[in-house]
């Protein structure tokens, strides 16, 4: 139940705010259908105008948005190629039958009473994500969020076999390739946060979209390191431990990102040796391609190239671990990506399959003690020493390496009697 502004006649609470009060979940943003205005009314009731493309205002007091009904008219190609019409004679009814999904497409009136025209309960209740009608395929966006809520929901809902036959057409008829770099990118941002990142990308490679995952396809992984399978297995198991470590976005990208060099070097050498530094061009690509936030390409990078020197830390001698903290990830400057990194080590590590899920990571705890040892050294004072010494220039920051490897060595000596 909700108070409709007194200004207004016929007010109905929409979309998800319905579903997730039916599901039990908390609601975060509440969107309103008004029925029977105009724009002139609305602006005579104090109510702002948002942006230009849609009837949409928001409330002078609460901020809520409320939008007046409407219907939408195909003259294009992509989400952008509509006309709206939003006139007073569109029915609640008719504004619910342009939303992508059933389980979106139902109101709720100030009472409390559901508008359910298009058995979204139902849909709800037996946890299928089915397309409300035809229009569906009208927009590309509306594949990008079937998948996201199926990431959302997690793999006990399945989308609707009619729904996956429509948008297995809409790659048919190459509608998928109108999908606006922007667009992809702020669907996926929302599915690598959600519990069950992992199936907005399974389900989207299966209609073609990313290939640097579905190239990862039937590329197979020595079975004493991956029992698991082939590479996009252990990239989905490694987006899902990301998930399930409840890790941030940063971690989360790199996760799925780290491997994108095997197919690469597999390409070129029938094996994957090599794949770390193959790894960051196809990152970068990939980055530019969907408008990736450059930190997040670049924790990406990292991750793809020096993955596997992390998992090695115990094997390596103390000047190669000062190369890999100080000189290739720049820890002591950039902590935070620092620890984003062995986030996500960790979760590559883990992520191959059940039996290996809960297992230690040691190189994380032992990577973090080398960095201690690092921050806490007076970087100024051996500098300092080594111009009483005389030396200048590049002899000043070889002085500095050479203390940083002195003090590894002195940790390395300590963690090997633990």
């Amino acid at each position: 139940m909700f108070e409709p502004p007194h200004q207004l006649n016929a007010v109905y609470l929409v979309g998800g705010a319905v579903r997730d009060k039916l599901l039990g979940r908390a609601t975060v943003d509440m969107d309103f259908v008004v029925v029977g205005e105009t724009t002139e009314s609305m602006l005579n009731a104090g109510f702002l105008p948002v942006g230009a493309d849609f009837p949409v205002y928001l409330h002078p007091t609460t901020k809520e948005e409320y939008a007046l009904a409407r219907t939408e008219r195909k003259s294009g190609r992509g989400y952008a190629g509509f006309v709206t019409d939003a006139n007073s004679t569109v029915s609640l009814e008719e504004d619910l039958a342009r939303r992508d999904l059933t389980v979106n497409s139902m109101a709720m009136d100030a009472k409390g009473q559901l508008i359910d025209p298009f058995n979204g309960q139902q849909d709800l209740k037996n946890k299928v994500l089915k397309h409300t009608t035809a229009a569906f395929q009208e927009d590309p966006v509306r594949v990008l969020r079937v998948a996201r809520f199926l990431a959302r929901f997690g793999p006990e809902w399945k989308i609707h076999p009619d729904t996956q036959a429509l948008m297995q057409v809409m790659r048919d008829k190459g509608e998928l390739d109108y999908l606006v770099a922007e667009r992809v990118w702020k669907e996926m941002e929302k599915a690598l946060m959600e519990k069950h990142p992992h199936l907005f990308f399974e389900t989207l490679c299966d209609l073609g979209l990313f290939p640097e995952l579905i190239a990862m396809h039937n590329i197979p992984q020595p079975k004493q390191h991956h029992p698991e399978g082939d590479v996009f297995i252990h990239t989905m198991l490694v987006l899902k431990r990301a998930a399930d470590l409840d890790f941030d976005l940063p971690t989360r990208f790199a996760a799925l990102t780290h491997d994108f060099g095997k197919p690469v070097a597999y390409a070129q050498h029938g094996k994957l040796h090599g794949h770390e530094k193959l790894g960051v061009e196809p990152i970068k690509a990939f980055g530019d391609r969907y408008r990736v936030p450059k930190k997040l390409v670049n924790l990406g990078c990292l991750m793809a190239e020096f993955h596997t020197k992390c998992h090695k830390i115990t094997e390596l001698k103390a000047a190669s671990i000062q190369g890999l903290i100080v000189d290739s990830l720049n820890a002591i400057k950039q902590p935070q990506r620092f620890l984003q990194f062995l986030q996500a080590c960790v979760c590559d590590s883990q992520g191959r399959g059940p039996m290996l899920e809960d297992r230690e990571y040691r190189q994380a705890d032992i990577a973090m003690s080398y960095l201690s040892a690092l921050q806490s050294l007076d970087a100024k004072k051996v500098v300092q020493d080594a111009i009483t010494k005389g030396l200048k220039g590049k002899a000043l920051g070889e002085a500095l390496r050479l203390a940083q490897i002195d003090c590894i060595r002195e940790i390395k000596k300590t963690l090997s009697q633990t």
